[in-house]
């Protein structure tokens, strides 16, 4: 089960972006890869075509290792491993191990 969702602030734990933060845009959880905004970025080569008019070298967000990633707690911005926790209502919901604040 993954641990980060769609929407989630994540920090790089290792690699060339160690210490960034950003928002993730994706998730391939059979992968175990993630793409998160303004962290790996790739210089990607455009083709010119109809929707791309002026074509070109672009810089865009390339996949990163899950195991590589961090849940980062809203409440203390650090980065933490989310437990869980029975809301009164029954449904599961993720807490920061640090400060037991709903993530």
């Amino acid at each position: 089960m993954a641990r980060i969702k769609k929407g989630d602030t994540v920090t790089v734990l290792s690699g060339k972006d160690r210490g960034k933060s950003g928002k993730v845009l994706q998730v391939w959880p059979a992968r175990g890869r993630a793409l998160v905004e303004h962290v790996n970025l790739v210089t990607h080569f455009e083709r010119r075509s109809q929707q791309h008019q002026a074509g070109g070298v672009v810089q865009r967000e390339g996949a990163v290792a899950l195991s590589k990633l961090s849940l980062t707690c809203p409440k203390c911005r650090r980065p933490s491993r989310p437990g869980w926790t029975a809301s009164v209502q029954g449904a599961k919901q993720r807490v920061c191990r640090r400060c037991q604040e709903p993530i």
